[in-house]
């Protein structure tokens, strides 16, 4: 790759956030193959939350890099902000362990608080609980929305 494209990937970057499209797969954040599987299928289990759901939010959230970074502060794999890591006991967003350990049970109380709402649940998880209760619904907040509709059409 040229100068000028690391530049511009540099730039892209800073325009859209680390989890739009600065991660290569296999690249220098990537975890090893089925780790993350296994951390997902543990946490699912423990929380009661389907592997999938948190593969999905997993995947719109940082596409799979650790060290992701959103320009609203949110971190790690489930790009979990710093009031919901330390509400979770999450001490470092970036140990992908306790980050999707922390995302799922927050996932699961989200599932319980909106009894099973999966519109709510996704829209609280971008937005804020307090977004969709003000709101009464999923919030007319278009990244919200457009993030509402992804991750339920990456579920079926």
């Amino acid at each position: 790759m040229n100068l000028r494209a690391i530049v511009m990937l540099l730039v892209l970057g800073s325009l859209f956030g680390c989890s739009q499209g600065g991660f290569v797969p296999g690249g220098p954040h990537a975890l090893p193959d089925g780790q993350l599987a296994a951390m997902v299928t543990r946490a699912a289990r423990e929380y009661g939350v389907k592997p999938a759901l948190v593969m999905a939010v997993i995947d719109a959230e940082s596409h799979g890099d650790p060290a992701a970074i959103s320009r609203a502060g949110a971190e790690g794999l489930m790009q979990l902000m710093p009031a919901t890591s330390e509400q979770y006991d999450v001490a470092d967003p970036f140990d992908p362990r306790t980050n999707v350990d922390g995302g799922t049970h927050y996932l699961h109380d989200l599932l319980r608080r909106y009894r099973g709402n999966l519109a709510l649940v996704l829209a609280a998880y971008n937005a804020g609980p307090g977004e969709v209760d003000a709101a009464h619904g999923v919030p007319a907040i278009p990244e919200t929305r457009s993030y509402v509709a992804r991750v339920i059409a990456s579920l079926r």
